[in-house]
């Protein structure tokens, strides 16, 4: 349950506290919640905002950029570059801003592929008819340089600052580069499709222990895996889900592993997982209406006593929650403890 204002109302009215309590509790949940990001309007602006920032200098990057050649390029970029690192600076060490640093400070880290870009066009090391308009559409081996780049860049403004929306372009970054590591291992810009969606599950696999491991580290502090999570996530369920299973064996093995990521999308209190086990088990849902069992009468009722089963597991749960989360986090290591009950 979300703690809001008519909550402390409530409870000041059954006169469980004060109203004079519930007043300066709220005041105090406002300033703790101060740099969570939430739907505030404040908050809405600085995120639209610098999104629009950010997409004009990645996303909708016209071709008319490409006049300015190389050096144009990579000059802009750094005087870019240099002004959003001051205002980074200004808004998180004189102003104590940490969201709209965030956002100046991830600002930066977006503009590192079209540096390198210009760079390698000034030097005459860039080969083919791709321009920087392409890097967000095409999958090529060649947007690697760029890539490892922006990875040691957001790792070096991420130490600096200590922002979780930096990681935003870390993910983004890694995603791209489960795509693009294909072609570049098999030296084709065709390479085979099976052989893309194994290295985009593996890769997406990857991001997630080591989202993981983030959120271990950073238990007693923001949320620095988010992102990683959901960019892990949609790197590894694509890759899984587009793998070819002419037999019913693997299509259920396939069910079992939605099912487990809602197992633990539930016990991380992690919504990616639940979004996409929950999309994947539908899924395989449909193939058994449509496919397997598409002239029965038997398996609506079936399917709806199935229904009805989880959620009477569901009334069941929650009768004994507490003895049972007890009893299964018991076994589990100190540090896992820790994060699944601040999480919860």
């Amino acid at each position: 349950m979300e703690l809001n204002r008519g909550l402390l109302n409530e409870a000041a009215a059954s006169g469980l506290i004060s109203e004079q309590q519930a007043e300066r509790l709220w005041q105090f949940f406002r300033e703790r919640s101060h740099d969570t990001p939430s739907f505030r309007v404040t908050h809405i602006l600085y995120y639209f905002g610098g999104l629009i920032a950010i997409g004009a200098m990645s996303l909708f990057m016209t071709l008319g950029w490409e006049r300015f050649g190389g050096w144009g390029l990579l000059l802009i970029t750094l005087a870019y570059a240099a002004a959003g690192i001051g205002l980074t600076e200004y808004l998180l060490r004189r102003r104590h801003l940490s969201i709209p640093a965030g956002i100046t400070a991830t600002f930066v880290v977006v503009l590192t592929p079209l540096a390198v870009y210009g760079l390698q066009q000034a030097l005459g090391w860039w080969a083919g008819d791709r321009t920087y308009r392409d890097y967000h559409v095409f999958i090529d081996w060649r947007w690697m340089m760029m890539e490892l780049a922006t990875l040691a860049a957001g790792a070096v403004a991420l130490w600096r600052y200590r922002v979780p929306f930096l990681v935003m372009p870390i993910a983004v970054t890694l995603w791209y580069l489960s795509m693009d590591l294909t072609p570049f291992l098999s030296g084709d810009l065709d390479a085979d499709w099976e052989l893309r969606k194994l290295v985009s599950l593996w890769f997406g696999l990857s991001v997630l222990l080591l989202a993981f491991w983030v959120d271990i580290r950073s238990r007693h502090d923001q949320d620095f895996a988010f992102w990683l999570y959901l960019f892990g996530m949609l790197a590894f369920w694509c890759g899984l889900s587009l793998l070819r299973s002419d037999s019913e064996l693997g299509k259920f093995v396939y069910l079992c592993i939605n099912l487990v990521l809602i197992a633990v999308g539930a016990v991380l209190s992690r919504r990616v997982f639940v979004v996409f086990g929950g999309l994947g088990a539908a899924g395989y849902l449909g193939h058994l209406a449509y496919d397997v069992f598409k002239d029965s009468m038997l398996f609506p009722f079936v399917l709806t006593l199935l229904g009805l089963g989880v959620i009477y597991l569901g009334i069941v749960w929650q009768r004994h929650e507490a003895a049972i989360s007890q009893l299964l986090r018991k076994p589990l290591p100190l540090p896992l403890r820790e994060l699944i009950e601040r999480r919860h």
